[in-house]
């Protein structure tokens, strides 16, 4: 049995801070992570820092990039390799146990239910199970012990809203339609300019018969209606750490049983931008980040990249199982897709020439072979909590006087499907608009309605919309909104009070002294 004041559930690097930040306030924590590492996708590839605006960044957030800065003699640092992110993760949790040991984490642990009585999480039942290194969660039959824990407040940080879920507060998956909460960036796109075909490619098995089938990566139907509502999460895919020096290289090797069939799209895209005389470059079909020691944080980018598109739609609600199986048909994509672009005859001699050039890193991602430990779950659950964040929101259109912090990064999805729409493949589901400015984030949007659960508070999975999360879903702002989360959670503590009656002025001055921006007070953009 486990007993402390504060659990955190999730090791994200929301969840670090979080547990370093209610250790500071004088409060025992564990730190739960169901998977092998801490620090989730700031430590799993992905360095090149999405920020929006850095000057809305504060609090213990804007502390990590500094402290991480100090490692590359700059005053902050918003690009860095994993392996150095993991050790400032680490190091903070080692400074706040100091000579007594606050945080206790917990490793390769999952939870398997939670104990909700009169509106409280009363305990948690968790499963420690080897994860085979990876964030990727263990088969059940993996189960070597249940560890039952009881704590005065939960705070969940993982990305898919797991505890949540568990304590049965209410949420959601995939889009909201336009009408929903009148966005008109939400819902099914209408148009998706960016990341799209830019020559038509043909989607038959035989070029021409629709009744021959579809090649593979392309679904079924024709996208579905405008602004209408789905299922579909944005995708997925993991941030590569590669390098081309040859002495910390491991090379790059297909995956067990690869056929490059299934990359017939994009053998046929790169045969007709060839035809239409376009210019193709390996930058073109990933984005090719440069990070500190000749490294890269590798992104998707045009029509057929790394975003596994379409595959992701089971992982948010699904078993350890469902999970596991998810995670590595990503890895063997990927795999796969480099592999490809390496050695396919129909991907040009200069792209082969620069991808053949790049290896994983010997010194990133050690117990999983250079390859990274967590995949990017860019949406998970969102829950429906006291306030819906929306694109309104994003747009200063509302006044928010409870603010936890600000966000600043566009109102970002990536591609949602890949379907046929006019006899030619289609991407649909990309939408990268900026908001107005700077905007605060409601401390309701953390928060369980009142009569699902008193001590709870949700700072990754957050209450908004879909497209509002696309803004919100950056690891600068999950940090921030972990540390608000901490400190919520340690004054609802001293005033024995719910999490939805924390006294908003104190929540505030607090942050405040903490270095958290609650205002954007530079003028909108016009």
């Amino acid at each position: 049995m486990i007993n402390c004041d504060i659990c955190i559930y999730g090791g994200t690097a929301a969840g670090v801070i979080a547990a370093v930040a209610a250790a500071n306030a004088g409060r025992t924590v564990a730190l739960v992570e169901s998977g092998g590492h801490l620090g989730g996708m700031t430590t799993g590839g992905l360095g090149f820092t999405d920020i929006g605006n850095k000057l809305a960044i504060g609090g213990m957030s804007l502390e990590f990039y500094r402290r991480i800065g100090k490692v590359y003699g700059k005053e902050e640092s918003w690009i860095f390799e994993p392996h150095v992110a993991e050790k400032a993760l680490n190091d903070l949790i080692a400074e706040a146990n100091g000579k007594q040991r606050r945080i206790e984490v917990l490793l390769d642990h999952r939870i398997a239910e939670a104990d909700v009585r009169d509106r409280r999480i009363r305990r948690i039942m968790l499963e420690k199970a080897p994860s085979d290194g990876a964030n990727a969660p263990g088969h059940p039959d993996a189960i070597v012990e249940h560890v039952p824990l009881t704590a005065a407040m939960y705070i969940d940080c993982t990305y898919e809203g797991d505890l949540m879920a568990a304590a049965r507060v209410g949420f959601t998956i995939g889009r909201e339609s336009s009408q929903q909460y009148g966005e008109p960036l939400n819902g099914i796109r209408d148009k998706t300019p960016k990341h799209q075909f830019m020559v038509p490619v043909d989607p038959w098995l035989k070029p021409g018969d629709v009744n021959s089938g579809l090649i593979p990566l392309i679904q079924n139907g024709d996208g579905g209606i405008p602004g209408a509502g789905d299922l579909r999460v944005q995708a997925y895919n993991f941030r590569l750490c590669l390098t081309q020096n040859r002495e910390n290289q491991i090379p790059i090797v297909p995956p067990k049983g690869y056929d490059a069939t299934l990359f017939e799209v994009l053998g046929r895209y790169l045969i007709a931008l060839h035809e239409a005389k376009k210019p193709i470059s390996l930058g073109m079909l990933m984005k090719i980040d440069k990070m500190p020691s000749g490294k890269t944080d590798i992104n998707n980018n045009g029509a057929v990249s790394t975003d596994y598109i379409g595959n992701s739609y089971d992982y948010p609600g699904g078993a350890p199982d469902v999970r596991n199986r998810i995670w590595h048909e990503h890895l063997t994509y990927t795999q796969g897709l480099l592999h490809f672009l390496a050695t396919d005859p129909r991907v040009p001699a200069n792209v082969r020439k620069d991808m053949a050039s790049w290896g994983l890193c010997r010194d990133e991602f050690k117990d999983t072979g250079g390859w990274p430990h967590q995949i990017y779950v860019r949406e998970g659950r969102r829950m429906i909590g006291a306030y819906v964040v929306t694109q309104h929101d994003c747009e200063h259109k509302t006044t928010i006087e409870d603010s936890i912090g600000l966000a600043a990064y566009n109102m970002d999805s990536h591609n949602c499907q890949r379907v046929v729409q006019n006899g030619v493949v289609r991407n649909e589901g990309d939408v990268q608009v900026a908001p107005a400015a700077p905007y605060s984030i409601s401390y309701r949007a953390l928060t369980p309605k009142a009569q699902e659960c008193e001590n709870l508070l949700v700072p990754v999975c957050l209450s908004a919309s879909h497209i509002a999360y696309g803004s919100i879903r950056m690891e600068p702002v999950f940090m921030l909104l972990g540390h608000s989360a901490a400190l919520a959670a340690n004054l609802a503590m001293e005033k024995k009070a719910s999490v939805q009656g924390v006294d908003m002025p104190t929540l505030q001055s607090r942050l405040l002294v903490a270095g958290q921006i609650l205002k954007w007070t530079r003028p909108a953009k016009k």
